[in-house]
């Protein structure tokens, strides 16, 4: 799995947090931890697939433009990090006469294709506004 999922969950509860207000890709990079540069790429991912909106120049920023009730971290997988749960080299040799070498990449595709499948029904349940509930339950809690 790729950080870009990351960076936009977290940017997109940010957002949530304050519905009515633009954040700069500053802003936003300074409340993910990360680099103004990796958040712009996500946010134009993100606002190519219509879940913020996004003004240039003096004031600018991006708004989120969905419904966080309604958006789940499994369309957010998918728009960001989908395919990236496997690991890009797997260990085996296709060309070899060992029955573990010659198979072993493909059994591994498949189980890491089953699990990112259990992954996705689970980011299913999961919506923007309720990872922003779990923020503020933490947060209550450590108050």
């Amino acid at each position: 799995m790729n950080s870009e999922f990351t960076i936009a969950v977290h940017s997109l509860v940010f957002l949530a947090y304050q519905p009515d207000r633009m954040a700069s890709s500053d802003r936003i990079a300074h409340n993910v931890n990360t680099h103004p540069s990796r958040v712009r790429k996500v946010m134009s991912c993100l606002r190519k697939q219509g879940y913020v909106a996004a003004k240039e120049g003096i004031g600018g920023g991006f708004i989120l433009s969905c419904d966080p009730e309604e958006v789940t971290l499994a369309e957010i997988y998918r728009a960001t990090s989908m395919g990236t749960f496997k690991p890009s080299w797997c260990s085996g040799d296709t060309g070899g006469e060992c029955m573990i070498a010659c198979n072993m990449a493909e059994v591994m595709e498949g189980i890491f294709g089953e699990a990112e499948e259990q992954m996705m029904k689970f980011f299913e349940r999961q919506t923007i506004n309720g990872v922003l509930d779990r923020v503020r339950t933490l947060q209550k809690e450590r108050t």
